[in-house]
């Protein structure tokens, strides 16, 4: 390994070199801003990432001829460029994108990576992102790493060998954070919904944002429950403090908070620094249904776009626009269902910001179907929760129906009857 200059190491990158970059919170933005600038030398750069925080500079319209983006999650820093053309989406069930990696499907020849510094032994750690940036790392022809004190020292598979790392830059750079959330009546009232679905001694799958955080907040009643996610936020810590969380009845990693990445504050990459309650593993294993399933009332919570009434799930865009990704959500969904006890949630609230409802006779032209009608179990708004597992299409419109806001029921009624030919009687809510 060569110790030098974030200016230096990315010489080594090469015009038509397919290069990683790590995810989320642990982007090593100094390493970017230094391949940038070599834009004038480099032609036909391919890129390929998660959803990353901070700046992507790679993506501006000047440097069209020297990199391309193809994201394998979009975050809100290429959403614009996806919805232009200037740069790709690759739809991917999170478990696989690994396989993208590891069977050259997309072989990578630089993993550009963020990691802590090496311990007594020698080891770095991949920190807040194991998930996909592991198999990156396996599979890439040269490792540049930013090595950083301020990095959280992570307990699992994202130990790396310094002898494994080409080059290495020395920075001391804040990890992006996420600030407090105020929670709205309406989000807390999905997490109140939710909650109550939650069995004591089951094990949880959620998300970042409002609702997942509406959920843990209506948790504190619970007992002994589990984490098997594939990412976790600030939420956690006072569950797993109050010992609300402490994996006593999950069959496998028990008593351990399983996940592959993390994103939140400094408080919480405080919490996870050397914790050996905290385990970040291999997203291919952390998302593979067959080892979700194996824990008991597995309850996996995650969000949509909107949902029809045949419980169609729309999660990655708003029509033909790209809004973020698969993910995980399916390989949690499949997890969950087939989990002993378990519960697979679709959380969301009835309507958009701007009131148009989220519950709908049809997609929109264009939407893609992350969580198919025959994956849908569980549904909740604040309204209430329904479980379509089982019923018939027209079963299914009156449930939604059901727990959709009362402006629009009255119209998913009639819409419901032309398609259905049924007649709905759905009570209003005072």
């Amino acid at each position: 390994m060569k110790f030098t200059t974030a200016e230096e190491a990315v010489k080594t990158i090469k015009s038509g070199d397919r290069i990683f970059i790590q995810s989320v919170a642990a982007a090593p933005q100094q390493l970017i801003k230094a391949m940038c600038g070599r834009s004038n030398e480099l032609k036909n750069v391919e890129i390929y990432h998660l959803h990353t925080e901070g700046p992507a500079p790679y993506i501006a319209p000047e440097y069209a001829g020297s990199f391309h983006t193809n994201a394998l999650f979009v975050g809100a820093n290429v959403r614009k460029a996806i919805a232009t053309g200037e740069a790709d989406y690759i739809p991917t069930f999170l478990s696989e994108v690994p396989l993208l990696f590891r069977r050259k499907i997309l072989p990578i020849d630089v993993a550009l990576i963020h990691v802590s510094p090496p311990d007594r032994h020698g080891f770095c750690s991949l920190g807040t992102s194991v998930d996909v940036s592991l198999a990156g790392v396996q599979c890439a022809e040269t490792v540049i790493a930013q090595i950083n004190p301020k990095m959280p020292r992570t307990h699992g598979d994202g130990l790396i060998d310094i002898r494994h790392i080409d080059y290495a830059v020395t920075v001391e750079d804040d990890l992006p954070e996420t600030g407090e959330m105020n929670l709205t009546e309406q989000e807390l009232a999905i997490g109140r919904n939710c909650a109550e679905l939650i069995d004591d001694g089951a094990t949880l799958q959620m998300g970042i944002g409002a609702i997942p955080n509406a959920v843990l907040v209506a948790l504190t009643g619970h007992k002994n429950l589990g984490v098997h996610t594939e990412m976790f936020s600030d939420g956690l810590i006072t569950l797993i403090e109050k010992e609300i969380v402490n994996g006593r009845h999950k069959k496998i990693h028990p008593n351990k908070v399983v996940s592959s990445f993390v994103m939140g504050s400094r408080k919480l990459y405080d919490f996870i620094d050397d914790n050996p309650e905290v385990v970040l593993l291999d997203v291919a294993y952390v998302n593979d249904p067959a080892v979700i399933r194996r824990n008991p009332k597995v309850t996996a919570i995650n969000s949509a776009i909107e949902i029809d009434l045949t419980g169609q799930v729309c999660a990655d865009s708003i029509g033909t626009r790209v809004y973020s990704g698969v993910g995980g959500q399916i390989d949690f969904i499949r997890g969950a269902s087939l989990s002993e006890g378990g519960k697979p949630i679709i959380a969301l609230p009835s309507v958009t910001g701007k009131g148009e409802s989220k519950i709908t006779p049809f997609l929109k032209q264009g939407a893609g179907v992350v969580t198919t009608r025959a994956n849908l179990h569980w549904v909740v708004t604040e309204f209430g929760a329904v479980n379509l597992f089982g019923k018939t299409l027209r079963q299914r419109a009156l449930e939604l129906i059901s727990i959709a806001h009362p402006d629009h029921r009255e119209e998913l009624s009639r819409l419901a009857y032309e398609r259905f030919k049924m007649l709905l009687n759905i009570p209003s809510i005072d």
